[in-house]
């Protein structure tokens, strides 16, 4: 017989496993009902342990909020193939596995948890959405974004956000019309800033220019033709 011997983790290693189980635990409940001896008991140490490797529970929990703003923020990588539309739903469909992943800590960050407010909160929040801001105009090959276009580019990372935070409270409209939805939203903000501007107008012409005539804007078109008529 063989008798197991329990490895001593190092500091960041022991680190690194509390955050990964704090954020477990935050993913499913909000972290308001989430104890320090919760924590402890599922990482299988004690309570002073953690206290040792982080001062409260409101240190943990912006470490694990840390790892999931870089896991977010990931989401919105999209190789530059094909057209618009497919590579905003893609990016869409990750966006909602991530709020689907971890949904009481999404909605306690958006809505107030407890680290809402400090510096740290918001400065990794503001780093997603700068994030996600970049990656857009990056798709849409604009490197000095005119003042319509990037009140467009940031009211719809907002949408984005507001429409998951509905979503959670019930899930009452299925997922993948939201994702396809929150596309032909980006596009229709587009077209009607379009509307007042040429430069914009010149962007809506290059954002369709390569779409299928059964891709994602096009649909969108296809859906208002037979609305109007």
């Amino acid at each position: 017989m063989t008798t197991g011997v329990r490895r001593r983790m190092g500091v960041e290693e022991r680190r690194q496993q509390l955050i990964g189980v704090a954020l477990e635990l935050f993913s499913q409940r909000s972290p308001d009902e989430v104890s320090i001896d919760e924590i402890a008991a599922a990482a299988g140490i004690s309570r002073p342990l953690v206290y040792h490797y982080f001062p409260g529970k409101l240190s943990l929990y912006e470490a694990a909020l840390k790892r999931a703003a870089q896991d977010l923020a990931g989401r919105f990588d999209e190789p530059h193939e094909g057209p618009l539309g497919d590579r905003l739903r893609r990016v869409m469909r990750r966006f909602f596995d991530f709020v689907d992943e971890h949904g009481p800590g999404f909605s306690a960050l958006m809505r107030g948890g407890p680290a809402v407010g400090s510096s740290t909160t918001n400065a990794l929040v503001d780093a997603v959405r700068q994030a996600a801001y970049v990656q857009i105009l990056s798709h849409l090959d604009v490197e000095d974004p005119p003042a319509r276009l990037e009140l467009v580019v940031r009211s719809w990372i907002s949408l984005a956000e507001s429409t998951a935070l509905i979503w959670l409270d019930g899930r009452r409209i299925p997922r993948a019309e939201l994702e396809k939805q929150l596309v032909h939203d980006f596009a229709a903000l587009v077209a009607v800033s379009a509307a007042y501007d040429e430069e914009m107008a010149g962007i809506v012409r290059r954002m369709v220019k390569d779409e299928p005539p059964d891709g994602a804007l096009a649909d969108l078109a296809a859906r208002l033709i037979a609305l109007a008529s």
